[in-house]
């Protein structure tokens, strides 16, 4: 394995290398790359917890996959359903508080505490995510590697990388098979993303599957779109229309 040498470089410096991990199948590729590269003892597992609408066992799953390494658990303020109850609309791709509020945010405050707690990295910290270039037109555009400026300041140096931005899909369930481990069981029910249970991204047939797998959870959904006059999906459809389940 062909190591960046700006990734090198950062090793040789004692950073600390975070693997952000949802409990998908990217994240697992990307967690058993980084494990194979980074020393055991500056690098950290992260996990934006998602009360209420996250699928249960999230986080037994993505212990079970990371050995020992060290495993964060960040929390919102606000639940999705809390967040959309407030705002009178769910998040749109243009608008994506679900991903700025209850993750970005909640994981950076994370990061900076830890930081702050662990002096021996000296402010030196490499966020890595699992965003792939096959995934969509706007993820291919997103560069690798870059300084993040808004989270580098008060004596902190802050990157963040994209380590798999080049991996196919196909690759990334033969990564996992490779170290012996499964993917998250929702993929083999049928998902093919997995996110929140309910995703304002996700194709009609997740939504439907997921209708099906969280009963409740879809209910307290199509309820909420009534309430506020405004639908979940991007299609403007709501709910009960794309999965012809009556909740």
């Amino acid at each position: 394995m062909t190591l960046d040498p700006r990734i090198a470089r950062l090793i040789q410096r004692g950073a600390l290398f975070v693997c952000d991990h949802s409990g998908g199948k990217d994240s697992q590729a990307m967690y058993l790359k980084l494990s194979k590269i980074i020393p055991a003892n500056q690098l950290i597992v992260i996990h934006a917890e998602l009360p209420g609408v996250e699928w249960e066992g999230s986080v037994e799953f993505i212990k079970s996959t990371i050995g020992d390494t060290p495993l964060l658990i960040a929390q919102a303020t606000k639940t999705f359903i809390e967040m959309v109850e407030r705002r009178g609309m769910f998040p749109s791709p243009s608008t994506r508080q679900c991903t700025s509020d209850l993750k970005r945010d909640p994981i950076n405050r994370e990061l900076r505490h830890y930081l702050k707690a662990h002096p021996e990295f000296g402010g030196l910290i490499v966020n890595c995510m699992g965003m792939r270039a096959q995934e969509s037109p706007g993820r291919a555009k997103q560069k690798d590697f870059r300084v993040n400026e808004r989270e580098s300041k008060a004596g902190r140096e802050w990157y963040d990388w994209l380590p798999i931005h080049e991996v196919l899909e196909t690759e990334v369930f033969a990564a996992i098979a490779d170290a012996g481990q499964e993917p998250f069981w929702t993929y083999g029910a049928g998902m093919k993303r997995k996110s929140c249970c309910f995703c304002i991204m996700a194709c009609e047939s997740d939504l439907t599957l997921a209708a099906k797998l969280q009963p409740a959870m879809y209910a307290e959904l199509v309820a909420l779109e009534k309430r506020i006059g405004f639908t979940m999906s991007m299609s403007r459809k709501p709910l009960e229309q794309i999965t012809g389940i009556a909740a």
